[in-house]
């Protein structure tokens, strides 16, 4: 029994990484992916699920754009991170004009919006009065007073906290902007139809709007260069997606409450990568891999980056390693997890001759060994305590948040917290974030971090320090080391 057992855990391992890099190269091919140039707006576009934003802040959005450019937003917001227990409701009603492709983010397209006037609903007692409190204090003479101190709560009343009108605004106190509007992109794709009964595929629409700024005091001027999570056509999107029906029938009396999910344990031990191709604010297009060694709390990752939004481009690779402490549960954002990551070793792979001539060009001494970097060539960066050119700095101490969820077909999701905007490090506690970045989908499971044990002893072709490469052993190997231990048996 125990060489069938072994037999076993080496042939699943043969298969883990495959399936991880599979999904690596899955995203590399996206012909599967239109992204029309001006966009297509038209319609409902709705939440797949309960959004986190810097703060925290959690919430859904159902957002209608009609054909004359008018639009209507709904932005339903919550005290908790599962979005079963609404708080307000915003109702914003507006005009949106595309413009040009964006010089800054390649693939997206900008625009200029107008609003009309916003609304506000309360949920609760409670509700009504914070924000009232936020409104008196902070907003100018013309929003004080906006609630009298002992006015009731009315359910369902919607009070006005903007309008072009009467040049009326006092939603500076809710920290409410929309520049997200003015970065736009939709992706179009086909989804194979899950059902074994059923062939052929689906069309899947997807919404990017920009991206709000991690530091609450910035948000309220930032204009975007990065996406928040994407919305999803309510005629168009992916199944199963229970909260996009629910989303898309629900206004603001009452507000969409989301189906209760059990809260599930932090198991980060095994592999984890990009879901699709991402995109970070100063205009970084990258896809990720990690794993992570539970039985020694140390991890290692992957960070591919590109110079296109289809992650088609490639132009340089960093591979990093160290450790990470016992996690715990956040105090600041309920569902979350918070760890310390320690950066102690770091590769760099340029990949095309731009980034080649960056790195050839840096300050001896500053990022690896000077002048010696070429197209496809590691290097390690650990000597020179990182690499000053792309921002890198070693050893160093990250301050995380992290989060695991199911999706709706049972995969393991890993959120990772999302980077400062302003392409700083978390590198202390009060920098930690408060929001997550697009999830991460496991694609090895705990068990199977043995083969990357056995793989890493594999010799393959060596780097530009002469060093031995890592190269995993052959699939082929493997079973026949699985079949020796069973003749053994």
């Amino acid at each position: 029994v125990r060489g069938w057992w072994l037999a076993g855990l080496l042939v699943a391992c043969a298969a883990a990484e495959p399936r991880c890099l599979q999904q690596l190269r899955h995203l590399q091919d996206s012909a599967g992916i239109a992204a029309p140039l001006p966009p297509r707006l038209e319609g409902r576009w709705v939440s797949t699920g309960c959004e986190v934003r810097p703060g925290p802040e959690f919430l859904t959005r159902s957002y209608l754009f009609y054909a004359n450019r008018l639009f209507k937003a709904l932005q339903f917001y919550y005290w908790d991170p599962s979005c079963r227990d609404p708080s307000y409701s915003l109702v914003i009603k507006g005009k949106l004009r595309l413009r040009q492709a964006s010089w800054i983010t390649r693939g997206a397209t900008e625009a200029d919006y107008h609003l009309h006037k916003v609304g506000i609903v309360f949920h609760s007692h409670k509700a009504m009065r914070e924000v009232a409190s936020w409104i008196n204090q902070t907003s100018g003479e013309g929003c004080r007073g906006f609630l009298p101190p002992g006015r009731s709560w009315a359910p369902g009343a919607l009070y006005e906290v903007l309008s072009a009108k009467t040049e009326r605004d006092c939603t500076a106190a809710l920290g409410f902007a929309m520049h997200e509007l003015s970065l736009v992109r939709v992706e179009r794709r086909y989804q194979p139809l899950l059902q074994p009964q059923h062939s052929g595929s689906q069309l899947v629409e997807e919404l990017y709007l920009g991206d709000i700024h991690t530091d609450w005091g910035e948000r309220l001027h930032y204009r975007p260069t990065g996406y928040q999570r994407p919305m999803q056509s309510a005629l168009h999107h992916v199944h199963p997606c229970p909260a996009c029906g629910i989303i898309s029938r629900a206004d603001e009396h009452p507000p969409p409450i989301l189906p209760a999910r059990a809260a599930l344990p932090m198991q980060l031990s095994g592999s984890w990568v990009s879901t699709h191709c991402e995109v970070r604010p100063a205009v970084l297009f990258l896809t990720r891999y990690f794993t992570f060694h539970g039985n020694n709390h140390t991890w290692e990752g992957h960070y591919y980056h590109y110079s296109d939004p289809l992650c088609r481009q490639p132009t340089f690779t960093i591979y990093a390693s160290g450790h990470y402490t016992q996690g715990i549960p956040s105090s600041k954002v309920r569902g979350g997890t918070e760890l310390a990551f320690k950066v102690t070793q770091a590769r760099v792979t340029p990949m095309d001759q731009v980034t080649v001539v960056m790195l050839n060009s840096s300050e001896p001494g500053s990022c690896g060994l000077a002048g010696s970097w070429s197209a496809g060539v590691e290097q390690d960066i650990t000597p020179t305590n990182g690499c000053l050119a792309l921002g890198i700095k070693l050893p160093h101490t990250e301050y995380e948040l992290f989060k695991t969820e199911q999706d709706t077909q049972e995969r393991s999701l890993l959120f990772i917290g999302e980077r400062p905007t302003d392409g700083s490090s978390p590198d202390s506690p009060d920098k930690r974030p408060t929001s997550y970045q697009a999830p991460l989908i496991q694609c090895a499971a705990a068990l199977q971090e043995f083969s990357n044990y056995i793989s890493l002893k594999y010799v393959g072709r060596k780097d530009a320090n002469g060093k031995e490469a890592l190269k995993p052993l052959p699939v082929a190997f493997l079973l026949f080391i699985a079949l020796l231990f069973l003749r053994w048996d």
